[in-house]
């Protein structure tokens, strides 16, 4: 794009709070909003005092909306720059979901293990959605900035990398890159090092009295996950009974979706990119395209692939 543009002015760093922690406020009640409410006879409030208001304030949505920083002068660095932001906040979402998930399943509680699955496929979706945004940029429109990035890339994301490694792609050269963020690499290590939500899927086959063998119960669980027998064989005994009623059947047919939706995430990525890189390198370093390439094929919880060729 050629034509001149403007960035519009939204916010005034210089009055932003810029804590990470929460702001102060009023915590309310039922009450005290019908008495606001007939006060106001209907009306929103809008007469605060201070600086801020409540909702800049709940959702630090002038720090939120200060973060966006273009670095060169062309027009699609600031859909970049917002839609990059928008999918580590969905990572992040993501990673809640699937933390909690794993929590519940750790307790049998598997009735609201699928309320949880039922959203975080929702939030996947949303993922690949930003595609949709990101693939609206050219290639004439992304090289306008792209030396402005530096050696900076999508693989560096350390939220990406907690929703892999809970997953239970576990990568020790993806983890060791955050190596030197002492304020971010602790939590990665203590995921990368800990069961994925998979690994304690299987706990859960062998606690339903599922036939899982030892070494999949104890391992080192930084290790790459392989393909296991016994776990194969679990998933064709549960998968023998495909009815609503079979809560590991209906489990293991989320997991699936899960893995499905993901792998849609990384196709999608993978298109984006060659339409607008071709098979150039690589910002940080990789082969790019071809570095992509090799990550479409790769799916979580393979078991629950592989049967589907016996059922």
């Amino acid at each position: 794009m050629s034509f001149e543009f403007i960035i519009p002015d939204i916010v005034d760093p210089s009055g932003v709070d810029s804590s990470p922690y929460a702001r102060a406020m009023d915590v309310l009640n039922e009450k005290s909003r019908e008495d606001q409410a007939v006060k106001n006879e209907g009306e929103p409030i809008t007469d605060f005092h201070g600086t801020s208001n409540p909702y800049i304030d709940y959702e630090s949505i002038d720090l939120l909306l200060s973060l966006q920083h273009p670095r060169s002068q062309g027009y699609d660095e600031m859909c970049f720059i917002i839609m990059g932001q928008a999918k580590e906040l969905l990572f992040k979402s993501l990673y809640y979901e699937l933390y909690n998930l794993q929590i519940r399943l750790n307790a049998d509680d598997i009735a609201n293990a699928f309320v949880i699955l039922d959203r975080s496929k929702k939030i996947i979706k949303l993922i690949i959605n930003v595609w949709e945004v990101l693939s609206t940029i050219k290639t004439d429109g992304f090289n306008k900035f792209r030396d402005y990035l530096g050696a900076a890339s999508g693989q560096l994301s350390f939220m990406y990398r907690h929703i892999e490694f809970i997953l239970g792609n576990k990568n020790k050269k993806m983890c060791d890159a955050h190596s030197n963020v002492p304020h971010v690499y602790p939590a990665l290590l203590k995921n990368f090092s800990s069961p994925s939500l998979y690994d304690d899927v299987i706990k859960l086959l062998h606690r339903n009295g599922y036939q899982v063998a030892p070494e999949c119960l104890e391992r080192d669980w930084t290790e790459t996950y392989k393909i296991q027998p016994s776990i194969e064989k679990a998933w064709l005994d549960v998968y023998s009974d495909p009815t609503p009623e079979n809560q590991l059947y209906m489990l293991g047919e989320d997991l699936t979706e899960i893995a499905d939706l993901f792998s849609q995430y990384r196709h999608r990525h993978f298109v984006s990119v060659e339409r607008i890189l071709g098979f150039k390198p690589g910002t940080g370093g990789s082969a790019g395209v071809g570095w992509l390439r090799e990550l479409v094929d790769h799916r979580f919880f393979p078991e629950l692939w592989h049967i589907r060729t016996k059922l």
